[in-house]
């Protein structure tokens, strides 16, 4: 489990990362000619949406798998056994009659 957040938290910081270096060169293609830069913006946003989806997916899917631990590690309530008291009755035969007596 630590190891998977380990990965998550390298996961994340690589995104980060990516994500302010196609910040910085959309910014630096901008200033270049108008011809190309609107497309590429375009796909460098669409790079970007797409990468955001994946994050949050894989945020989703951890943050899940921690509320499935959690409830795997919270017991439900042990079940009460609850004492009975035992009729006393007694059963008497008379011929072939059977007579049953409680108390």
């Amino acid at each position: 489990m630590v190891q998977r957040m380990r990965y998550a938290l390298f996961l994340l910081g690589g995104l980060a990362a990516l994500s302010a270096s196609a910040e910085s060169a959309s910014a630096v293609e901008l200033v270049g000619p108008a011809g190309g830069s609107a497309l590429s913006r375009q796909m460098q946003d669409g790079q970007m949406q797409a990468l955001r989806n994946q994050l949050q997916r894989q945020q989703f899917q951890q943050q899940q798998r921690q509320y499935r631990e959690q409830d795997r590690r919270i017991a439900p309530p042990p079940v009460l056994e609850v004492p009975r008291i035992k009729p006393t009755c007694q059963i008497r035969i008379y011929g072939s009659n059977a007579l049953k007596t409680c108390r």
